[in-house]
C-alpha cells in the first residue's frame, strides 16, 4: 500500500499497486472507483486479467472512501477529488497514464485530464457522469436530495444502504457518510465547464463504455463527433466490470491510436 498527502492537514490518499517496475517509472494504468465504492473491489479482477499482464496498475481509493483518509473539512467536489488523485499520481511518479474510471470515478478522471493533461494519455470510462442534475433515480441524486444533517446525523445513510442493494452497500457502508454526501452533492452539482464539455475537448484518447441494460447514452452522437469512441456493451448494466469484465479488459488492452 502506498500513500500521498492531498491537503494542508496532511491527509493522505492511498492505493495498492501491482506490476512494479523497480524504479516506479514507465506507463501506468490507474483505476478510479465510483461513488461509495473501492477500487480493489471493483477493478482488481480487471487489473489481474492475463490480457493486461506486465502493466503497472494503481488501484486508488478516493478521499473518504476505502483505505484513504476522510477529513471532515474537505469539500469532496469533483475538482477536490481530481486534485487528490493528481497527488497520488505525482507521488507515484506517474505521467501519461491510462485512467480507467467508473461512474463518479470517470468524472474525476475527466476533470483530472482537464486540469493536469500531462498526467493522462488515455481515458477509459465506464458510464461516467457527464452532466449535472442527473435523474432522480440516480444513486447520487437520492443522497444529495437530503441535507447533510439528515444524511450524516439522521437516518439518511442507513436508508441509502437499504435502498441501493447488497452489491453497492457492501462498499458504501465503508465510506465516510460526510464524504459520501458531499461527493454526491458535488457530482450532482457538476462542474464549469461540464464534464461532458471537458471530455469532448480533451486531447487524450477517449473511450466510453455504456451498458446496454442502462439504456442509450444521452448525447452519444455528439461525443462520437468529438472523437470519443463510444461502445455499447451487451448484457451489461452500470457495473460493466462485473457484468462484462471481458469488454472492459478489451477496451483497456487496446493500443492507443
Amino acid at each position: 500500500m502506498r500513500e500521498a498527502r492531498f491537503d494542508r492537514r496532511g491527509s493522505v490518499i492511498r492505493w495498492t499497486e501491482s506490476g512494479w517496475t523497480g524504479d516506479g517509472t514507465g506507463p501506468a494504468t490507474v483505476y478510479v472507483h465510483g461513488l461509495g465504492a473501492m477500487s480493489c473491489v471493483y477493478h482488481a479482477h480487471i487489473a489481474a486479467d492475463p490480457a493486461l499482464s506486465g502493466r503497472r496498475s494503481l488501484l486508488v481509493d478516493l478521499p473518504g472512501h476505502g483505505i484513504s483518509d476522510r477529513p471532515q473539512d474537505f469539500g469532496y467536489t469533483l475538482e477536490d477529488h481530481a486534485d487528490a488523485l493528481a497527488a497520488a499520481l505525482d507521488g507515484a511518479g506517474v505521467r501519461e497514464a491510462d485512467l480507467v474510471g467508473h461512474s463518479m470515478g470517470g468524472s474525476v478522471a475527466v476533470v483530472l485530464a482537464h486540469r493536469r493533461p500531462e498526467l493522462v494519455r488515455r481515458l477509459v470510462l465506464t458510464e461516467a457522469n457527464l452532466d449535472p442534475h442527473p435523474p432522480a433515480t440516480a444513486g447520487s441524486s437520492g443522497i444529495a436530495a437530503l441535507t447533510e444533517e439528515e444524511f450524516v446525523h439522521g437516518d439518511g445513510f442507513s436508508r441509502a444502504l437499504a435502498r441501493v442493494g447488497p452489491v453497492w452497500a457492501a462498499t458504501m457502508r465503508l465510506a465516510d457518510p460526510l464524504a459520501l454526501h458531499r461527493s454526491a452533492t458535488g457530482l450532482t452539482r457538476g462542474t464549469d465547464p461540464t464534464v461532458r464539455r471537458m471530455l469532448m475537448e480533451s486531447t487524450a484518447e477517449r473511450v466510453f463504455l455504456q451498458g446496454a441494460l442502462s439504456g442509450e447514452l444521452s448525447g452519444g452522437e455528439t461525443l462520437t463527433a468529438a472523437g470519443v469512441r463510444v461502445e455499447t456493451v451487451p448484457d451489461a448494466g452500470h457495473n460493466v466490470m462485473f457484468d462484462r469484465p471481458d469488454a472492459l479488459v478489451r477496451a483497456i488492452a487496446a493500443r492507443p491510436a
